[in-house]
């Protein structure tokens, strides 16, 4: 039996990222970058990506690299976004990538879960349209609560 990618393990555990048709372009520890296809159908009021699908796209992103960096937790603690701020800086049209990052080492992370602690951590995207330009920036916190 092979074990699901993080992209089949998102899909299969969050319809909203199944329905977005989201592709999973790379999935590690250190970086996650995930495309939303141009689709009309998730289009808003001047034809491009409607603000919830970018929202959707950028926080599954973050999803991603938290499954990459903790998976070896998940025993004994549950991912959980905390709070998330966006900020949409130029239009978006067509295609659009989300590339996250952690704002904090997976060490540091994990030292505090073995302290007993639920430890908080930030994870920047940057959502980027085919041209390269940035067209949003999201930061979500997330935290690792413990299993009771």
């Amino acid at each position: 039996m092979t074990t699901p990618s993080i992209g089949q393990l998102l899909d299969s555990t969050v319809p909203m990222a199944r329905t977005l048709k989201l592709e999973y372009l790379e999935t590690t520890p250190e970086r996650a970058v995930l495309r939303l296809p141009d689709q009309p159908a998730f289009h808003n009021h001047v034809a491009g990506p409607h603000a919830g699908a970018m929202f959707t796209l950028a926080e599954s992103a973050s999803g991603c690299i938290v499954l990459a960096a903790f998976s070896d937790q998940l025993s004994r603690a549950v991912p959980l976004a905390v709070k998330a701020e966006i900020a949409y800086k130029k239009l978006a049209m067509g295609e659009v990538t989300a590339t996250a990052t952690l704002g904090r080492t997976i060490e540091e992370v994990v030292a505090e879960l073995d302290a007993g602690e639920r430890p908080e951590f930030p994870v920047t995207v940057e959502i980027t349209r085919a041209d390269g330009a940035v067209t949003g920036v999201m930061t979500i916190t997330w935290t690792l609560r413990p299993n009771a």
